[in-house]
């Protein structure tokens, strides 16, 4: 009996031991991250005199990006040492983006009715643009 229950332990013991996890990751686009700086100078105001808005040319961004990927923008006021997500809103201003083949559009709009010319941008500005691959599923 002390020999059946031993076999039996062994047996175990080496069918536990030869299970093995495989976790393969097969991703063959990385993401990809575009950093351009934004002068101050660069904002221009709209003829409504309601908007501020830049435009940034980003030929990363073609139309299988646009049909299949994300396209995530964030900006910041201290040279990169922290990030806001668009859009967001800052005091009374709110940041928004439009994404287009080759371009991203920032617009800057007040969200006060007493105050509706938004504040342009005083200093220069670094804008980060990631593009999340992604595999289309539809």
């Amino acid at each position: 009996m002390k020999k059946l229950t031993i076999l039996f332990l062994c047996i175990a013991t080496l069918g536990l031991a030869s299970c093995k996890k495989d976790t393969i990751i097969n991703q063959t686009t990385p993401n990809r991250t575009v950093v351009l700086n934004v002068a101050s100078n660069a904002w221009t105001l709209s003829t409504n005199g309601l908007t501020y808005y830049t435009i940034l040319n980003v030929p990363e961004i073609d139309q299988f990006s646009l049909d299949n990927e994300a396209v995530l923008v964030y900006i910041s006021y201290d040279n990169g040492a922290s990030y806001l997500q668009m859009p967001f809103v800052y005091d009374v201003d709110a940041y928004s983006t439009v994404i287009s083949k080759g371009k991203v559009e920032i617009d800057i709009q007040s969200s006060d009715n007493q105050a509706t010319t938004p504040i342009k941008p005083s200093v220069n500005v670094r804008v980060k643009i990631v593009l999340i691959a992604a595999d289309n599923v539809t």
